[in-house]
């Protein structure tokens, strides 16, 4: 039985990342900025999930003082509904709290009910629409956020 291995990725994984990212995306990032990414150890936290030593999801995120902005999450079309973003975004929001991240934000095609469920199950709410967003069709964005402490609302975000 194959294990899922979820892992911190490492600049040596670029290639294999933005391979990844050219099968999920319409508009995929480049090698160049997967490279960019690794440079910013203090800014940047990306994991990877692997299966039989082949990677089939990653997870990155932004840190900005005591905010993530979960910037890319990508599953292989082959390996989905599988719970693999689910294990992810579980080890992801465990690792971001180890490093201080207080909320979490990020934004999701308006059309992309299955991911938007699965951030809503880790109590992100939406706070608002980015309008044409996405360049490949100028859908909007949702952005979702997730707050770690009491005392801070869904409503606390600016309009």
């Amino acid at each position: 039985m194959s294990q899922l291995i979820i892992r911190q990725a490492e600049a040596s994984d670029c290639r294999e990342l933005a391979e990844l990212d050219r099968l999920c995306f319409n508009v995929p990032w480049s090698l160049a900025a997967f490279e960019a990414e690794f440079k910013y150890e203090n800014e940047a936290f990306y994991v990877a999930a692997q299966i039989d030593g082949q990677l089939v999801g990653y997870m990155g995120m932004r840190m900005i003082f005591d905010e993530g902005h979960i910037t890319n999450v990508a599953v292989h079309p082959e390996f989905r509904r599988r719970h693999i973003a689910k294990a992810m975004m579980s080890v992801f929001i465990a690792e971001g709290n180890a490093r201080g991240i207080t909320s979490f934000t990020l934004e999701v095609r308006e059309s992309n009910e299955p991911a938007i469920r699965l951030y809503e199950s880790f109590g992100f709410r939406a706070a608002g629409l980015r309008r044409n967003y996405y360049p490949d069709n100028h859908e909007d964005a949702v952005i979702m956020w997730r707050y770690e402490y009491e005392g801070r609302k869904d409503t606390d975000t600016c309009n």
